[in-house]
């Protein structure tokens, strides 16, 4: 189903490889996407949907420093947002793209909410997908207590068998759907095991940190009068649907739509999120 796509690497402000996919024709007229992912996914996680857009737009998918084929970094203190920021402008630059529309996953929409207040003139529009100003207590204690410590599986049998042991509530429909999940999630490493495909001293600016998740509220209204489309999952542990609801109340014109079934977070394969995706990008 994916159409080729370019990989490439660029240089970090202080050195890293950083790694991204791109996708697409690169003088199409439409807006380009940069696609931001979870906080320790990376490009492959939006393989379908790039290969479903990008028969008519540019589709750029970031690994961050510290996952899938970017280059860790030594120092974990710099697995912070104002990194990964910096990061993106530098892509921004080395892809030549001056307006975007942003699509975050989780992490990545956090991101895309502080590029509203940082290159405002750069964003044409915003998707955030099962995220919000508020991330709720119980989702973010579960995602660190997974990602901080390698759990190494045999083979993919069984790394496939832990994660739906993990995340229940995934909603995917079939063994390819979560082999695919497994193929974002772990790599073989040189013990013939499979690791998970990050950095897990990632973790430890968030564990260390007194307030994880600061007051996010500001960045959200600074995404102003863009079009803003909400995705959530209906079973959602990370954005309740009173923030869900609060969003709506903030931004009036907040485009907002529920996937049933799903939990954190919606793979936008979805055909509730399709069709409001869909409808979002035909005038973008």
């Amino acid at each position: 189903m994916s159409p080729a796509y370019r990989e490439c690497s660029y240089r970090s402000q202080d050195d890293l490889e950083l790694y991204y996919r791109d996708y697409g024709d690169p003088l199409s007229v439409r807006t380009p996407l940069l696609c931001l992912a979870g906080l320790t996914r990376n490009a492959k996680d939006y393989e379908r949907f790039a290969a479903r857009w990008a028969a008519g737009r540019r589709v750029i998918c970031l690994d961050y420093r510290g996952r899938g084929r970017s280059q860790y970094d030594r120092d974990w203190r710099n697995y912070r947002p104002e990194t990964y920021l910096g990061d993106i402008r530098h892509l921004l630059a080395a892809t030549n793209l001056g307006r975007v529309v942003v699509v975050g996953t989780s992490l990545g929409g956090i991101l895309a909410m502080a590029l509203g207040a940082l290159l405002p003139a750069s964003l044409v529009g915003v998707i955030l997908n099962d995220v919000g100003p508020e991330v709720a207590g119980p989702g973010l204690a579960r995602i660190l207590d997974y990602i901080a410590v390698d759990r190494p599986q045999p083979d993919w049998e069984h790394a496939t068998a832990h994660l739906k042991s993990i995340f229940p509530n995934l909603g995917l429909k079939s063994e390819e759907d979560w082999r695919r999940v497994a193929d974002g999630t772990y790599r073989l490493g040189v013990d013939n095991l499979l690791h998970f495909d990050w950095d897990v001293a990632l973790a430890r600016p968030l564990r260390e940190s007194p307030t994880p998740v600061p007051d996010l509220w500001p960045l959200f209204r600074s995404l102003g009068k863009l079009p803003v489309l909400a995705v959530r999952g209906a079973l959602s542990d990370v954005l309740s649907e009173a923030t869900f609801a609060r969003m709506a109340e903030v931004k009036p014109d907040l485009l907002r739509v529920s996937v049933p079934g799903v939990g954190h977070t919606p793979s936008l394969e979805e055909p509730e999120a399709r069709a409001a995706l869909e409808a979002f990008f035909a005038h973008l």
